[in-house]
């Protein structure tokens, strides 16, 4: 890793401050994997190991994404589920990744993660709730893959305790002992777990959703994070057949749920929360809780569109966004993301319920904050983690819109990122990820999807 790194003559900085302030001809300075100044440039020298020129150049702090699957990128389009609603796709897919194995939760990881670098994210969690009976090592080839491609891992140990025949929608091939979850969630937070400033690897806990573990499962795991200071995380409110089954099993509606069980929390953050009313808005906001806003994956399965403008309204909510897993997105766009968020509010609410600079900020600091590491990554400010992208204006989709080069971010034909850099180490460049062994790992990985999707049709 080269010690100092400036990065001069930026058109503009996307700080997402505390004020939001952004800076015209700017420059960063980097040293080792920390920012060290930032300001305007005005030709002040400095001794550096390399000047990156970033003429035509916009930076911003890399995107943070805070849901997905990373399993799924083997399963995109798979024919069979195409039309199907959230219910029907699960239990189909179900049958299929009950044959997953620790192999192809690494290869998978590492694809996963290498698209969601190329679009811009240097921060991802990953909820993985599946652990097929007889396999060995998944979350751990999970955090291997993550390793390999340099990301910001915030995984989360997932969990599924409900097959079928109690009440829930998997086979009895991928669930989990309440006994097993547990103890091996306390393994994972002990070897993995690092709670110190600039971590590459913190864990999180993460029950499936409500309709796959038992009440008694969702009160063990947040004692367990209790004990170990952690975040909890959980799918909740993504469907109306989830509001009906949840009434017709429980008797209450999802967040009410929530809040009997005492997971309406700031430690918290939820997945898709489509389906909600005026009251689960003010319980969020009144407890402080975190969103994950999934908009492409809510399009692709007809789930309906989460009242994200009604939540901004609200200083309680942290609000950000998830790619989702690429069986449900079939991408796993963070760019895609952005700009489907920014779309979707506006079918619903309005052309002037949500700007670019919004979704922006969502997609940065918002993140940070759901995942409660706004204290080092999320913007672009001294003593911030080296966790910076950058987007050439002076290409094809953009020729006409620099008008305002911030919004045609989000307005225009954005493609993918042309510089990463993840804690201060250059992952991409020109447009090119950086990883020789990518195309290796593609190759591996649709020869798995191929076994394990023809086995099942």
């Amino acid at each position: 890793m080269v010690k100092k790194i400036l990065f001069k003559n930026i058109d503009t900085i996307v700080t997402m401050n505390p004020n939001k302030d952004e800076i015209k001809n700017g420059y960063v300075l980097v040293e080792d994997n920390i920012i060290k100044e930032v300001g305007k440039d005005e030709g002040k020298r400095f001794d550096v190991d390399l000047v990156i020129d970033c003429k035509d150049k916009i930076m911003l702090p890399g995107f943070i994404n805070t849901h997905h699957h990373l399993y799924q990128a083997l399963f995109r389009n798979v024919s069979s589920v195409q039309n199907a609603k959230l219910f029907d796709w699960l239990t189909h897919l179900y049958e299929i990744w009950k044959n997953i194995d620790a192999e192809a939760i690494y290869v998978s990881s590492v694809v996963a993660i290498s698209e969601m670098i190329a679009s811009g994210v240097t921060t991802t969690s990953d909820m993985l709730y599946l652990y097929p009976k007889g396999t060995k090592g998944i979350f751990d080839a999970e955090v291997a893959g993550a390793r390999h491609s340099g990301i910001r891992f915030y995984p989360c140990r997932g969990s599924m305790s409900l097959d079928k025949e109690n009440g829930g929608l998997p086979p009895k091939d991928i669930v989990q002992t309440e006994e097993e979850i547990l103890m091996d969630s306390e393994r994972v937070i002990k070897r993995y777990h690092d709670p110190s400033k600039y971590s590459m690897l913190r864990v999180a806990l993460a029950p499936c959703s409500p309709f796959s573990v038992t009440e008694e499962l969702m009160l063990k795991t947040a004692e367990l994070a209790d004990e170990y200071d952690l975040l909890l995380h959980t799918h909740l409110a993504e469907t109306e057949d989830e509001e009906h089954y949840c009434i017709e099993r429980i008797g209450l509606r999802p967040v009410e749920y929530m809040e009997k069980l005492g997971w309406l929390r700031d430690n918290v953050w939820f997945a898709h929360t489509v389906w909600l009313n005026a009251d689960d808005i003010e319980k969020f906001d009144k407890n402080g809780v975190g969103i994950s806003h999934c908009p492409t994956s809510n399009m692709r399965l007809g789930s309906g569109i989460a009242p994200i403008t009604d939540m901004m309204k609200k200083d309680g909510i942290r609000i950000s966004l998830g790619v989702d897993g690429s069986a449900s997105n079939d991408t796993g766009n963070m760019l895609e993301e952005i700009r489907n968020a920014f779309l979707l509010q506006r079918v619903k609410y309005g052309a002037d319920a949500i700007t670019p600079r919004d979704v922006l900020y969502l997609a940065t600091m918002g993140g940070a904050k759901v995942l409660k590491i706004e204290d080092y990554t999320g913007s672009i400010e001294k003593g911030k983690a080296a966790d910076l992208i950058l987007f050439n204006m002076n290409k094809l989709e953009f020729a006409g819109g620099l008008s305002d080069p911030v919004a045609a971010l989000v307005m225009c034909d954005n493609k993918k990122v042309d510089f990463s850099m993840i804690n201060g180490k250059i992952v991409m460049e020109d447009g090119y990820l950086l990883d020789p062994s990518l195309s290796a790992f593609i190759d591996m990985h649709n020869t798995i999807s191929t076994r394990l999707i023809k086995n099942n049709m």
